[in-house]
């Protein structure tokens, strides 16, 4: 009994019949406009024909309308906030349209979708359903809301004559009309159960049309997994940028404390190298929680192989001996943005490491640049030369004991389709080394 009357009551019944009247409301415009073109084309016909073409037109541009992307997209909105349905935003519905999204691995665009035949029509179908529903409940509401009025009003104005039907009915006034309050309850009860049944009809309805459809919902998966993609990438830059810029700080800021009385000069460049080196770990980390609170970010940091002698200089600054081999500038700068910027990353994490773990040993850098990829190579001594078990990372020899430096690292060539070997050099050396074809990964 309570579970019935509940839709009665409820505010999402009468949230979605003004919902429904809306639609109707919005329709009266292309009534008109139906109706004049019917009296252009069929002048001559009867008034049946008239109305039935009326009708023809009147559908059609209703259908027209909501082929629209824009009409699903309003359309859906209000659905959410009226008739209270969780339905996702439409996905690249138009053809060859492609959406954006700030977790875009290495520039990749979302996929589209396209949209064919019965999905296509969706839309229109719904608006058509909608606007019926509309009418159906303004024109018979108002009947029931109309004869609810007039006879509780028989009651004050002492009686009147109804015509239903070609049937005449007294209704008499005084207090032989109280017997016409108990049928305007129950009218009025009526129009209430017209409401809930017309905004069930439009729930039932709004998720079959205006809900994905299955190429949308394999576009929403697909989606979800770009952003998922682009999160882990955006973990592993905060990681390898964050994770050089303490090692390197702590550093400074050691070798800073020692020459400080005897060295002021060197002190002071130390503390500088410290100011630059946090600054741009605080762009990296101000990008990134701009994207991730899906905010307007900075544009993402684009470093590259052309800041490796930037890097090189901050180490040694913080006391690391490092013996770089470069191609030349020419060589460098011919590689394709995106492996340049992984390989950059690859050698940050690879020079923290050695930093970090190196114990001030020599450190070697070598990059090559051939036509067909890239070599890239981190050697350092006196590193512990602990063997590392497969599938997990070693906790010395340069890598953290973690495993996300040695794991992202891997991971990172995995995609860019390169080979990846790190292990013992020697009795007391580690070595990273990474060949990256001239070919990425979408």
């Amino acid at each position: 009994m309570v579970r019935g009357i509940r839709p009665l009551v409820s505010g999402t019944t009468y949230a979605g019949a003004l919902f429904a009247v809306l639609g109707a409301m919005a329709s009266i415009p292309a009534a008109i406009v139906a109706m004049v073109a019917a009296l252009a084309v069929v002048r001559s016909a009867a008034e049946p024909v008239q109305a039935a073409v009326a009708l023809l037109i009147w559908a059609a541009l209703l259908g027209v309308g909501g082929l629209a992307r824009t009409s699903r997209r309003v359309l859906v909105g209000v659905s959410r906030r009226l008739l209270r349905l969780d339905l996702p935003d439409p996905v690249g519905a138009n053809p060859g349209q492609t959406s954006e999204s700030a977790f875009q691995v290495d520039g990749a665009p979302l996929p589209s979708v396209r949209l064919r035949g019965a999905d296509r029509w969706r839309t229109p179908l719904w608006v058509l359903l909608h606007v019926a529903l509309g009418w159906v409940l303004v024109s018979l509401g108002s009947l029931l809301v109309l004869a609810a009025i007039v006879l509780p009003a028989c009651f004050l104005v002492g009686g009147v004559k109804l015509d239903w039907f070609d049937r005449t009915i007294q209704v008499s006034g005084g207090w032989q009309g109280l017997w016409t309050v108990l049928p305007a309850m129950l009218l009025l009860l009526l129009t209430a159960g017209l409401c809930a049944a017309v905004t069930a009809a439009l729930r039932a309805l709004a998720p079959r049309l205006l809900g994905p459809s299955a190429a949308e919902r394999l576009a929403l998966a697909a989606e979800r997994e770009m952003v998922l993609a682009g999160r882990n990438r955006l973990a592993q830059e905060l990681h390898d940028s964050i994770g050089h810029t303490l090692t390197a700080a702590t550093i400074q800021a050691a070798v800073a404390g020692e020459v400080l009385a005897e060295d002021p000069v060197s002190a002071r460049a130390a503390m500088r190298s410290i100011e630059e080196t946090t600054r741009a770990a605080l762009e990296d980390l101000d990008y990134v929680l701009g994207v991730l609170r899906e905010e307007n970010a900075a544009t993402a940091p684009t470093r590259s192989l052309a800041d490796l002698p930037e890097l090189l200089d901050r180490l040694r600054h913080a006391g690391a001996v490092v013996e770089p081999e470069l191609s030349g500038e020419r060589e460098l700068a011919q590689v394709p943005g995106t492996l340049s910027r992984a390989a950059y990353r690859i050698l940050q994490e690879g020079l923290t490491n050695a930093l970090r773990h190196g114990n001030g040993g020599l450190i070697r850098v070598r990059v090559l640049a051939a036509p067909d990829g890239l070599e890239l190579s981190v050697a350092n001594e006196n590193a512990a030369a602990a063997p590392p078990v497969a599938g997990r990372a070693p906790s010395s020899g340069g890598f953290t004991s973690s495993g996300r430096g040695l794991a992202g690292l891997a991971e990172r060539v995995r995609l860019l389709h390169g080979e990846f070997e790190a292990g013992p050099d020697g009795a007391r050396g580690w070595r990273l080394a990474v060949r990256l074809p001239n070919r990425v990964s979408a």
